[in-house]
């Protein structure tokens, strides 16, 4: 019985939690209100929670913040990537996030 319980817990949908959620939601509002990003989507499966970042509402996303379940009782893995590569990956969301406040940013001069 135990073994079947096991399985079908791991089967769960995965989710960022609350506090994970509302960190992803306050650069992602300050990226909207610079006009950097326009929309988002949210996805889950049993092994991955995503957050798809969009700077146009019908494209692809131009990155995408995911934790990732490695195995039962373990860590999870936060990736930041792109349609091509990863660009960040830890086990600390934070350290994923912080690569997004660090980028440069091109500045307007009149």
């Amino acid at each position: 019985m135990t073994n079947l319980s096991h399985i079908k817990k791991f089967k769960k949908p995965y989710y960022f939690s609350r506090k994970e959620l509302s960190v992803i939601l306050s650069i992602y509002s300050s990226k909207v209100a610079t006009g950097d990003w326009r929309d988002y989507a949210l996805d889950n499966s049993s092994e991955t929670a995503s957050f798809s970042i969009y700077k146009h509402a019908h494209e692809t996303p131009v990155l995408i913040i995911e934790k990732r379940r490695l195995r039962t009782g373990s860590k999870p893995v936060f990736l930041l990537h792109n349609k091509f590569k990863i660009i960040s990956k830890s086990d600390s969301l934070e350290k994923v996030i912080n690569y997004l406040n660090n980028q440069p940013r091109l500045v307007h001069t009149r």
